[in-house]
């Protein structure tokens, strides 16, 4: 199975990935309902990204310091067109604070990490080695972005000797400085082909494949990234796997000795299918995520749902998207707050009007209660505020911030991406 997608002119293409390397391009089958179920929000986009010498298609969200500064990577955009890294002030003032040569990386997809000095790290998908090889135009970095703005890369991928390639997933840092992250493809896995990896960076630079997918029951693609405990574990979820038989991805952990136990395998039915987000974990170790598939009939493959998994590795769907007015397939990780309110959007449904999209709808995004109670915050027009949003960021007001990768497609003009806030 191949998947690509094409950005500025140039396909990428990831083997055996059933789902578009970037997770954008899935097909459009859905039939959506008419019912409203929107309350009221205060929408703001913060700034709109223009392309040329700005970053541009952003394909993740932001983070946040504690000046209120937000910081985020664009897929397209920046000096050479290979991406940026960015800075968005509370004046709206924007700031490219990296732009990527090939070289040292292109095509960052993930969103970023910063440490309590203020480094950002981050993966960009390819780019970092010499063009040819496994990948066609390099198999992906892990860099570090300094206060000063110096860009430094820890680690190129190569696709070759156990390991791995196409990172598409943010970071992680314990307390030691390590970061950890995912590959979607690489890794010793796979009779040596390389079904997906869980690697390691020491603060001393030195890398360590943690963990290589095998392709059976203990799941395959590792899309999404890591979340990290206090005693070194990490829990994460594949995109497919988790069956001798191919199947519909799982949800895993890996401990600090590398030990990787499955806590559940997805059965593409109305369990859900293909999750692609990072996960959430509570302070009772539950956890919380999405699938892109699955659930209720309909949208061809299904809708998609909100799931937990708790400490005991039970699972129980929390809601199941229709399609409709409540959205679908939604393709991001969750948020949750001190109430144990979780918040998230759909890639699709939504305003079923949306920028001539017939009844697909652009996405949105949504709250669910602890007692089941779901809530759209917002729908996505295609003009002004955007189009297919991506993942969210929480801060102690309950304010949310995001970004989508195109705007203004009701216009017929499109434009680069915007930078938003929603305001309950």
């Amino acid at each position: 199975m191949t998947a690509s997608r094409t950005q500025s002119g140039t396909s990428i293409s990831h083997p055996r990935l059933a789902c578009s390397a970037l997770m954008l391009a899935i097909a459009f089958r859905l039939i959506f309902g008419l019912n409203s179920l929107a309350q009221a929000q205060t929408f703001t986009v913060l700034h709109k990204l223009s392309r040329a010498g700005d970053g541009a298609t952003p394909r993740a969200g932001v983070i946040r310091d504690a000046k209120g500064n937000l910081y985020g990577t664009t897929f397209d955009g920046g000096a050479f067109y290979y991406g940026a890294v960015f800075k968005v002030q509370a004046n709206d003032t924007e700031t490219v604070l990296h732009s990527f040569t090939g070289g040292d990386g292109l095509w960052p997809a993930a969103g970023l990490m910063r440490d309590a000095e203020g480094n950002l790290y981050g993966t960009t998908t390819m780019g970092g080695t010499s063009e040819g090889g496994m990948c066609t135009y390099g198999c992906g970095t892990v860099f570090k972005l300094d206060t000063r703005g110096k860009e430094t890369v820890l680690h190129a991928f190569t696709w070759e000797n156990g390991d791995g390639a196409l990172p598409m997933a943010s970071l992680v840092q314990d307390g030691d400085g390590s970061l950890y992250g995912t590959t979607s493809a690489g890794g010793s896995g796979c009779s040596g082909y390389g079904c997906g990896m869980v690697f390691r960076i020491t603060k001393s630079g030195k890398w360590t494949a943690f963990y290589s997918f095998t392709g059976g029951t203990d799941g395959l693609f590792p899309a999404g990234g890591l979340v990290l405990d206090a005693t070194g574990t990490l829990y994460g979820a594949t995109t497919d796997g988790g069956s001798p038989n191919y199947g519909y991805g799982t949800v895993y952990k890996v401990d600090k000795n590398g030990k990787h136990t499955v806590l559940y395998m997805l059965n593409g039915g109305s369990d859900g299918s293909n999750p692609f987000g990072s996960l959430v974990r509570d302070e009772a170790g539950n956890l919380y995520g999405t699938a892109r598939g699955g659930g209720a009939s309909g949208c061809g493959e299904g809708c998609g749902t909100v799931f937990k998994v708790d400490n005991t590795g039970k699972f129980t769907v929390l809601y199941t998207f229709t399609g409709g007015a409540d959205g679908g397939n939604p393709e991001t990780g969750l948020v949750q707050d001190s109430a144990d309110n979780l918040y998230g959007t759909t890639f699709q449904g939504g305003d079923v009007e949306c920028a001539n999209q017939g009844s697909y709808g652009c996405g949105l995004v949504f709250k669910l209660d602890p007692k089941g109670n779901y809530t759209v915050l917002h729908n996505f027009t295609g003009g002004a505020d955007g189009v297919f949003p991506n993942g969210l960021l929480l801060d102690s007001a309950s304010n949310l911030y995001g970004t989508t990768p195109e705007f203004g497609i009701k216009q017929h003009v499109i434009g680069s991406g915007v930078v938003f806030k929603l305001t309950p």
